[in-house]
């Protein structure tokens, strides 16, 4: 079988997974196994059950059976879905997005270029003190501003027109 702890890993990125875990959890009684935690991060990664059985050397079968017999009956329950029929396995990830589980991406500047000339990093003190050692670091970062975006949006001396 494949290794399974770095399968599925981008859903950390995308899903607050410790909270999510935690109250599917109560749902459940008792902490999700690993084997129900990977089933979930896979179809938070978008992937269909056939393909999460795929990556992980399963029985494509045996994946639905238990995604059927856990996940989505902990999900349908949590989000108060419990008489609905699960029409795809995409309603899971939709669901807990409508629940509030998926994390915002963090925002990108776009550097084609990376940092300018401008940009500093100096070392300004590196001490080391009871086995550890502490480097104080000053970053100035100087990054342009992308060129199609307006610069009238972007006085901040702007007193109304006077």
């Amino acid at each position: 079988m494949a290794s399974t702890n770095n399968c599925f890993v981008e859903a950390e990125s995308r899903w607050d997974l410790k909270t999510l875990y935690s109250d599917l959890a109560a749902v459940k009684g008792k902490p999700l196994t690993p084997v129900e935690k990977l089933h979930l991060r896979g179809l938070l990664c978008g992937y269909s059950p056939a393909e999460i059985a795929e990556k992980l050397r399963k029985n494509p079968k045996g994946v639905e059976t238990d995604l059927c017999a856990t996940i989505y009956k902990y999900v349908k329950a949590f989000v108060g879905k419990g008489i609905e029929k699960i029409e795809n396995w995409r309603n899971i990830a939709e669901w807990l997005e409508d629940a509030g589980y998926k994390t915002k991406p963090p925002a990108k500047l776009p550097l084609q270029n990376g940092l300018s000339e401008n940009s500093k990093v100096n070392v300004t003190n590196i001490s080391f003190e009871n086995n550890q050692i502490t480097i104080d670091v000053f970053l100035q970062i100087t990054v342009p501003l992308p060129s199609e975006l307006p610069i009238q949006n972007l006085d901040i001396n702007d007193n109304n027109g006077n």
